[in-house]
């Protein structure tokens, strides 16, 4: 397909389940004493001093909100809710490396692609929550949210965003051998064959599934959404012709557009990509006013300590500005951003009540 995927030295793939926890590691508890005691006035001068010399050592011992002086104490696990060699993938491969080199401590990242993202989100859920389990994902999490009522977690409280990675347009790309050379084309043959052409996505409720969905409803085609694992499994058949059109996440796409394997026909953002700038944007090709920019960002279980989830945003916010990484980023076609923990949080929940509004104007509900 044009993409491999990259390998470092201390980055593993591992099909271990994750949800199992290495032995003795338990979730913390916390503890808060009350005391009672006599009225005031009832009190010793004496009894006072006791109470206040017992009292100071415990104050002393507790520490701020933000600190972490512990962590990271052992390996960490970046859970990816799609297949390897997806953007998710891609981003957190990138990321890994330089954590380890920050702190010493090997990342293992873990693909567990099902449902959308929601098998992913399930484990990061119920994770201890220490900021040894992460999650890097799409806003396929704010897409679950807003198509399903009833999730295995809640998709606002059971999270806690730490930083947004990057933000990424999607692109519509067929296969040569289709003979659709532009946006036009493809939306007139839509029209001659309604209820015929599909289009594939990386999952039910995932970025690509939503930029579909957007530009069915702008086009006001009648066409078939089939969802994947994965966007290397949609871009391999829409290479093989089994589907019509994909909008695809750049990182995987741009080698492939670039060698004429893949015709890209359209990029999602107001402005074109600086990476492949022969490439309209959908807004000129066809479609005044259309937008949709894909974002990706990683989060802990929702009770994570803020300390540790304010290392993790500043940590991986230094990691996205160093130039080596900004550059990988950059020559496929996403843009690094990163974010205050609250920042993404917000984005997040924006998105969900966005994305529920476009999926009921298309009539999409919960297969």
């Amino acid at each position: 397909m044009g993409y491999s995927r990259p390998s470092w030295s201390g980055v593993l793939l591992s099909a271990a389940p994750c949800c199992r926890l290495p032995s003795g590691v338990t979730t913390p508890r916390g503890h808060r004493r009350a005391v009672r005691g006599d009225t005031l006035g009832k009190a010793t001068w004496a009894g006072m001093m006791l109470i206040a010399v017992s009292v100071a050592p415990v104050a002393a011992q507790k520490r701020p909100p933000d600190a972490s002086p512990s962590y990271p104490a052992r390996p960490i696990r970046i859970i990816v809710p799609f297949t390897a060699g997806s953007a998710s993938d891609f981003f957190a491969r990138t990321i890994g490396p330089k954590l380890l080199e920050s702190w010493g401590q090997q990342v293992v990242v873990d693909n567990r692609p099902g449902a959308g993202g929601i098998v992913a989100g399930e484990i990061v859920a119920r994770a201890t929550p220490d900021g040894h389990i992460l999650m890097l994902t799409s806003s396929a999490l704010a897409g679950s949210a807003a198509l399903y009522p009833k999730l295995p977690y809640d998709t606002v409280k059971d999270f806690a965003g730490a930083t947004q990675i990057a933000s990424n347009p999607v692109m519509l790309v067929v296969a040569p051998s289709l003979g659709v050379k532009s946006v036009k084309d493809l939306i007139a043959l839509a029209q001659h064959k309604p209820g015929l052409v599909t289009f594939g996505s990386s999952g039910f409720g995932s970025g690509t599934h939503y930029a579909g969905e957007l530009f069915k409803l702008a086009a006001r085609i009648n066409v078939v959404h089939v969802p994947y694992k994965g966007t290397p499994e949609a871009i391999t058949d829409t290479l093989s012709g089994r589907i019509y059109y994909y909008f695809t996440p750049m990182p995987p796409a741009v080698p492939l557009v670039k060698s004429g394997r893949l015709l890209g026909l359209a990029v999602t953002t107001l402005t074109r990509s600086h990476v492949l700038p022969d490439v309209p944007t959908v807004a000129e090709a066809a479609l005044p006013g259309f937008e949709y920019d894909g974002w990706f960002g990683l989060f802990a279980p929702g009770s994570t300590p803020r300390g540790i989830v304010n290392r993790l945003s500043a940590e991986v916010g230094r990691i996205l500005a160093l130039p080596e990484v900004r550059s990988r980023i950059l020559s496929l076609g996403a843009t690094p951003k990163s974010s205050a923990p609250d920042g993404l949080n917000g984005l997040l929940r924006t998105e969900i009540e966005t994305r529920r509004k476009v999926f009921a104007s298309a009539g999409i509900r919960p297969e």
